[in-house]
């Protein structure tokens, strides 16, 4: 599933190309997404300038002269910029063309992902419950330690959880535990000032790092002119089961957690 490296890199990529320009027609293929297309999304969408591209978390947000388009990847979405007259594929189910002769195309084969539209991205239900973002300058070691204080919850849980920190999916949670030495089944409320110190530096770094590798490709990602990220290729625990730790030279170990693996190293994490 993409995650925040993920959606910035496809936000970075499309912006120059698409802010200033027009949308055309907005033609719909396939409307059951995760959340149903709205039915008159061409009549709001249609001769509408782009003014901006955001992102919030995992949503993408194109602004626009009267309203805004909130799009989420899901599973295996792609939203690809390309000639207008580029030959469909299965699964393309959405294309919003542009004046200047080209098409973004949205893609998804498990129908996972979402295009809708809002008036107010900040209101909207999916957007106004969202937690603060890691690479902002209101994220820090004392604000993580305020997020975990009476928490009973495992830490890794905690800053996965989008109502209090956006877009730390589980590759980048697994990277940065490992990245701060803590171990991710430590309970959060026992989290001292300083390993939330750095907890959040190591979030900050490992998200940053990723960005700059054009995320993580691992399965259907790409970003918005087709191009993979290279991220994966230095992992140090996710996807390493059973391979050395590069720091201790120990067997990486597993476990689940809230439905996702976890992948840590027990002799340099702590609890």
């Amino acid at each position: 599933m993409p995650e925040l490296p993920e959606v910035e890199t496809v936000r970075r990529g499309l912006a120059p190309s698409l802010i200033g320009h027009r949308l055309g027609a907005v033609v719909i293929r396939e409307s059951r997404l995760r959340w149903p297309v709205p039915a008159d999304l061409e009549a709001r969408a249609r001769g509408r300038r782009i003014l901006d591209l955001r992102r919030r978390g995992k949503y993408l947000l194109m602004r626009l002269d009267d309203g805004w388009l909130i799009c989420h990847l899901g599973m295996s979405g792609n939203l690809r910029l390309m000639p207008a007259d580029t030959p469909l594929l299965k699964h393309d189910h959405i294309d919003l063309f542009l004046d200047d002769g080209q098409v973004l195309r949205y893609r998804d084969p498990r129908r996972f992902g979402a295009l809708l539209w809002t008036a107010d991205p900040a209101s909207h239900p999916l957007i106004a419950s969202l937690g603060v973002e890691p690479l902002s300058d209101d994220f820090d070691g004392p604000h993580l330690h305020a997020l975990c204080r009476g928490r009973s919850s495992a830490i890794k849980q905690v800053i996965m959880d989008a109502h209090l920190l956006v877009g730390v999916g589980n590759i980048y949670a697994n990277e940065a535990l490992f990245h701060a030495g803590i171990d991710p089944r430590a309970q959060a409320g026992r989290l001292s000032r300083p390993r939330c110190a750095r907890l959040a530096a190591a979030i900050k770094e490992i998200l940053a790092r990723a960005i700059e590798a054009g995320g993580s490709t691992l399965r259907d990602f790409v970003d918005g002119h087709g191009n993979p990220g290279w991220f994966q290729q230095t992992y140090r625990v996710y996807g390493r089961a059973g391979q050395p730790c590069a720091i201790c030279g120990g067997p990486i170990h597993t476990l689940r957690q809230g439905a996702r693996t976890t992948c840590y190293c027990p002799h340099c994490q702590r609890r």
